[in-house]
């Protein structure tokens, strides 16, 4: 699979003058909710129009979706809008009544992808379809399962594939629904340039507010397109209410967002510079974030050194810190001097919420 160059076809067979763009609403509810907003969506850059029909919950009694009856609701929208359809598919079942009702793209989700077991009876159901297929990332980040899930879909024949980056689970408290780890899709990127990969920013924010500058960090990171939920009125949505956006505001953010294209050295410097920058972007962002955790940690070992009255600096154990990460920082290609400055100054930032929580 890796020096395949076939995976990318289906993709740039569709010659759009964009990155790929796959909307509609996390679950079809009605019939009728489904072609209001396949209408709204027909005159612009969406190019698939996604609804879920089986819809996994965590917990029993929650909506699961409408099932097969959906599927037809699907087929209409294609009749009458010419949108392509897809959905998402978890058992052998599934895929025999989408490929039935000729749904033209198939997704696996976060938490079949997880099992090889699921993931190969789907291959074996989908073996040399012409179907498009995307994965989903599993719910942990194992790059090693996410491409195992896709090579075995390709070692059935099925050549239509790409992947969908949706974050991953956490325990942690953060803004994101699903955190989106950009490290990890970069490596994806870097191992399998000629595999598609669509950031789905939805599953990623869990609100919609926050779904445009995902879907700008995503495009300056040259993904290939964007899955993002759509409902006319999302408020009263039947499942993820809080993540999807309305037609008019997708329409925008198809406006508002920067798109590159690669047409000539100077475009190519350009978006390489740029997906260069958006990484540097997105470290940044996680130094933050660890250095906030950080000093949550220190808040902490304040709290416990006020409870025995412990003086705040404890020399030994900053010395051997300092010591261990200048050896560490070697092996990365950092200077002593760098190292030296960067933990001074973030122990003198402990020192200081110590003593401000030890002194309240």
């Amino acid at each position: 699979m890796e020096n395949s160059k076939e995976l990318r076809t289906w993709l740039d067979n569709m010659e759009l003058p964009h990155p790929l763009v796959i909307a509609g609403p996390c679950s079809a509810e009605t019939e009728e909710q489904v072609m209001k907003i396949a209408h709204e969506l027909k005159d612009s850059d969406v190019s698939y129009y996604r609804a879920g029909i089986w819809k996994p919950r965590t917990r029993p009694g929650n909506f699961e979706g409408v099932g097969a009856l959906g599927l037809k609701w699907l087929q209409r929208v294609k009749e009458e809008t010419g949108l392509k359809t897809c959905t998402e598919v978890a058992n052998k079942t599934h895929v025999d009544l989408a490929l039935e009702h000729d749904i033209d793209l198939l997704w696996i989700g976060a938490r079949t992808s997880v099992s090889p077991f699921m993931m190969q009876d789907i291959a074996d159901a989908l073996e040399g379809t012409d179907k498009v297929v995307l994965v989903k990332n599993p719910i942990n980040p194992d790059l090693p399962l996410w491409l195992g899930g896709i090579e075995r879909l390709y070692k059935k024949g099925i050549k239509n594939l790409g992947a969908i980056h949706r974050g991953f689970s956490t325990y942690a408290k953060t803004k994101y629904r699903n955190i989106p780890e950009w490290q990890l899709a970069i490596e994806f990127q870097n191992r399998f340039p000629d595999l598609p990969l669509i950031n789905d920013p939805s599953h990623i924010t869990g609100k919609r507010e926050m779904v445009f500058d995902v879907s700008q960090t995503a495009l300056d990171l040259n993904f290939d397109g964007l899955m993002i939920e759509t409902h006319h009125d999302p408020e009263n949505a039947w499942s993820d209410a809080r993540q999807q956006v309305t037609p008019d505001a997708l329409k925008q953010m198809f406006v508002d967002l920067k798109m590159r294209k690669e047409t000539d050295e100077e475009a190519e410097y350009n978006s390489k510079l740029a997906g260069n920058r958006a990484q540097i972007d997105v470290l940044d962002n996680q130094l933050i974030d660890l250095l906030g955790q950080r000093m949550k940690v220190a808040d902490e070992i304040g709290a416990l050194k006020k409870s025995k009255n412990v003086a705040v600096l404890q020399s030994n154990r900053w010395n051997a810190i300092l010591g261990k990460m200048i050896l560490e920082g070697e092996q990365k290609g950092l200077s002593e001097e760098f190292v030296l400055k960067m933990f001074k100054a973030i122990h003198q930032e402990s020192i200081n919420h110590q003593e401000k929580i030890i002194n309240s």
